[in-house]
This record gives C-alpha cells, structure tokens and sequence, in this order.
C-alpha cells in the first residue's frame, strides 16, 4: 500500500485556476464516493479551500494512483486536464506525511500561523471519516496531523500576532481612506471569512455595517453578532452607490457584482472612491471592475502579497516548527516500518524453526540411539546456531533501515 497527495495552491496556482478546482462543501461527500470508485484506490480525503485543493489516497501498490486523482480531478471540476496539470504538486509516502504536518501546522499556509487552516483539515477528516472513506492508513497519518500542529502550537510561538488575509483587507481600507470611521461597509456573505472580516472592521473603527446573504436568517445572525443592520439580497445592486467598502465573501458561482454594475455605481458616487475586498473563491467580483477610476479591487492573491512582511517576520518560529515536523516524521517512519517488520520477522522465525526441527530429525536418523546427554548436547547447538542467525538478519535488517531513513532526512 502506498500514500500520494497530489494538490495546488496560493504559491503554485493562481486564483483563477484555484476556483476552477474548488469543491462547494455539498458537493465533497458525492465527490468521495467516485474518487474511491477509481480501480486501486483505498483511501481519500478532500481539502478544499480559498487558498488550496488537496485529495490524498492510498492506493495498492500497483496501481497508477497518480494518474487516477488527477483523472479524477478533470471529470469531477469539468477542466481540461491540461489547465489543471501544470500547477499541480504530487508527495509520495514520507513526503506526504510531511506536506500533511506541514498544512496542519499552517507552516504552508498564506499567513503562516493562522489557526484556520486546521479547522478546514478537521473538517475534511470529518466528513471523509463519516463517508467511510478513511478507516487504516491515511487515517493514522492524518490523526497524527493533528497532534503534530498541537505541538507545534504548544512549543513555538508560531500562533503569537497571526494576521489573517481579512486582517490584511482592513489595513489596505486604512491605507485607502486614512480613517475607517465615518465609512459605511456593505458585506456579503456570512461565513467564516465574514464575519472575520466583519469584526477586524468593527474593531478599526467602522461604525455602519449592513449584511446581506442569500439565506437571510445567517445575515440577519452576523448583522446581531456585530450591531450591523440586515439588507435584502436583492436590493444588493441597489445599495452599491451608498457604501465605501464592499467586502464579497459569499459562495457564488458566478460574478455577484460586474463592471457594468460597477461603473454605474461609482457614476451615482460622483467618483468618491470604493474600496472593494473579494474574499470568495470563485471570485464574487469581476477581475476588469480594477479597471475603473477610484475603484480599489483587491482579492485573495493580492492580499496574500500584502501580508509578505509578516511571514518574514516569523521564519525564525518556522524554522522551529519544520524541525519538530521533521522528528514527528521520522518517528512515524520509524514506527510503521516497526508494523510492517514484525510479521515478516514472525514469519522467519517459524521458518527458522522449522528448519532446525527438520536438520535434528535427519541428524537423529543418521547416528542412530544417542544419550540423554547427547539429545541435549546437539540440541543446545542447533538452537545456538538458529539464534545467531536470526541475530544477523534482524541486525541487517535494523541497518538498512537506518541507511532509508537517514537518506530521507539528510539535506541534498
């Protein structure tokens, strides 16, 4: 059996190849049934998010669990194979593990030490687990995860002044408009990125929120949660022309607000400059909107870049944090080889023992009659002679697996 995880990300694809792989939360159940239907796969899971797409499996070892993911990934997005490929990582056994610590641990995250990204593989573990779609391998290394990013979180300081890409939104609207006070902020959506969003702008000093969200019994929740006030969805066009920053969070599929749209609300501003966050993937706002005068669009990518300082800031706890990650993998490694080793040292030992009792039955039936104190004598030495030779093969076994993992952890 065999672990691949094969994925995309901020760093590898760019958002508008990200939103054309990325599953809607319903739709990853269904999606788990046909990724294990694939002939040779034994195991998935899903993890899908604004910043990343990642199915891991374990496959039989003959099978081309490679190509079967990324088979499956075409036919279930409905993409060219080849837009999707080239922006695509693939992690095989130890390295697997390793990217799966390193996610958990938010070391691959955009803002290295969010805590969200932990909470989102909780959630994909979660609903693979309730699919039966893990249950052995991926199972153990993904649970390990999770202890590893506790870890992690308790030994370093990576959590300590973790900004978040809504935390970067709010800086660029102080950037924009000098003070946030005085603003009136129009968001909508009402999920986690939400009312993140929602509460750092609280907190920088905007004193009118309004909500709207297709459902809006959530609108009407976060609009309580932050003192803001309720709009219906459909007068969401209507409402442009009188807020100063539009924050788009919602689970669209398709573009909530256009140019065209755009360009008639600002004409109704008589040019007062808009600040617009885009939050969503897919994207809930037209990329060409960026295009108008005193319109400001900034969406998930450009926020990451944003936040660059922070990350520097912090590759010190990094560092600290891959070394831990490191360990843990070594100590897995070590460990499921220990599993995999026993039944095959069981089984020379029976090997063993049945060549011993065969070599007295031969030895007997040539020297005929022998004492008690011979039958001792040659038996003494046979069980001698099989101890020093399971000995040497569990020592040379024991060797050559100190020389694989030393060769996985040693630097190039």
């Amino acid at each position: 059996m065999k672990l691949l995880l094969t994925g995309l990300n901020h760093r590898t694809a760019p958002v508008e190849v990200r939103e054309r792989l990325a599953f809607e939360e319903h739709s990853i159940p269904e999606a788990l049934d046909r990724l294990r239907q694939r002939p040779g796969l034994l195991e998935g899971m899903i993890l899908s998010t604004c910043n990343r797409v990642e199915v891991a499996v374990t496959a039989e070892e003959e099978t081309d669990a490679g190509s079967a993911v990324e088979g499956f990934l075409a036919e279930a997005r409905s993409v060219d194979p080849a837009v999707v490929t080239p922006h695509l990582y693939r992690y095989q056994g130890p390295d697997a593990i390793r990217h799966m610590f390193r996610v958990a641990s938010s070391l691959d995250s955009m803002i290295v030490g969010e805590p969200q990204i932990l909470g989102q593989m909780k959630s994909a573990y979660a609903v693979a687990k309730e699919r039966g779609a893990v249950s052995g391998f991926l199972d153990q290394v993904v649970t390990k995860a999770f202890n590893v990013a506790k870890r992690v979180r308790s030994e370093t300081e990576i959590g300590e002044s973790a900004v978040s890409v809504s935390y970067a939104a709010v800086t660029l609207a102080k950037e924009i408009f000098g003070s946030l006070k005085g603003q009136r902020v129009l968001v909508v959506g009402a999920g986690k990125m939400a009312v993140s969003a929602v509460r750092h702008l609280r907190r920088a000093g905007v004193e009118e929120i309004l909500v709207t969200n297709r459902t809006r019994e959530r609108a009407v929740a976060l609009a309580d949660e932050v003192g803001g006030s309720v709009i219906d969805y459909e007068r969401l066009h209507h409402a442009l022309p009188e807020v100063d920053i539009l924050l788009a969070s919602s689970g669209a599929t398709s573009f909530i607000v256009t140019e065209a749209e755009m360009r008639t609300a600002i004409g109704k501003r008589r040019n007062r400059p808009m600040f617009l966050i885009d939050i969503a993937v897919p994207r809930n706002i037209e990329p060409s909107v960026n295009e108008l005068d005193n319109v400001f669009l900034y969406d998930i990518d450009d926020l990451g870049k944003v936040v660059d300082s922070n990350l520097k800031g912090r590759l010190g706890v990094a560092e600290q944090a891959e070394l831990i990650i490191g360990e843990e993998v070594t100590r897995l490694m070590s460990r499921l080889k220990a599993r995999e080793a026993s039944p095959v040292i069981a089984q020379i030992r029976e090997q063993v023992e049945q060549w011993r009792v065969a070599e007295l039955k031969r030895g007997r039936a040539k020297l005929g009659t022998l004492t008690p104190q011979q039958e001792e004598g040659i038996e003494e030495m046979m069980r001698r002679f099989s101890n020093k030779l399971l000995h040497q093969l569990m020592a040379e076994m024991r060797s050559r697996d100190q020389m694989r993992s030393q060769e996985t952890t040693d630097p190039e």
